[in-house]
């Protein structure tokens, strides 16, 4: 009888594993690429609305299979959350406007044309130190 026990409960475990797995894979399987959503070109009525401005995601999470790329526009005086720390390395790159780029307890001003680089777990920030708004995009590689 616990021979038997132990097998039924052998077989229920095995099928539940089996169950989840399969359900796991649907939910992480990569979109269908084509070149329709593959080219993606920005527009405004898409952005999502934040407290410093907006944001628009050029490609999320379940999109790519590793990267996001986003692009930010915040308000001047503005910066779209406070200095913090996260897994995932980051880079920001500026299109328009001038930046403050915390890290560490340091700050840089730039202007377009420049890339921030943040390392994992490195406590950093980036707001607009101008009087227009900034425009960058963030790079960021998706730890799932």
């Amino acid at each position: 009888m616990k021979t038997l026990t132990i097998l039924k409960t052998t077989i229920a475990v095995l099928f539940f594993q089996q169950t989840f797995s399969q359900e796991t894979k649907k939910e992480t399987t990569a979109p269908q690429y084509t070149i329709e959503n593959c080219v993606n070109h920005f527009e405004i009525d898409k952005a999502t609305k934040t407290k410093a401005g907006y944001q628009y995601w050029f490609g999320d999470k379940n999109f790519t299979q590793e990267n996001t790329l986003k692009m930010s526009i915040v308000e001047p005086g503005k910066s779209t959350h406070a200095p913090h720390h996260h897994p995932e390395e980051e880079f920001f790159y500026i299109l328009e406007g001038t930046a403050e780029f915390y890290l560490d307890g340091k700050t840089k001003t730039a202007g377009p044309n420049t890339s921030f680089y943040c390392p994992s777990n490195m406590e950093h920030g980036i707001k607009n130190a101008g009087n227009t708004d900034l425009k960058y995009l963030v790079i960021k590689k998706d730890l799932r």
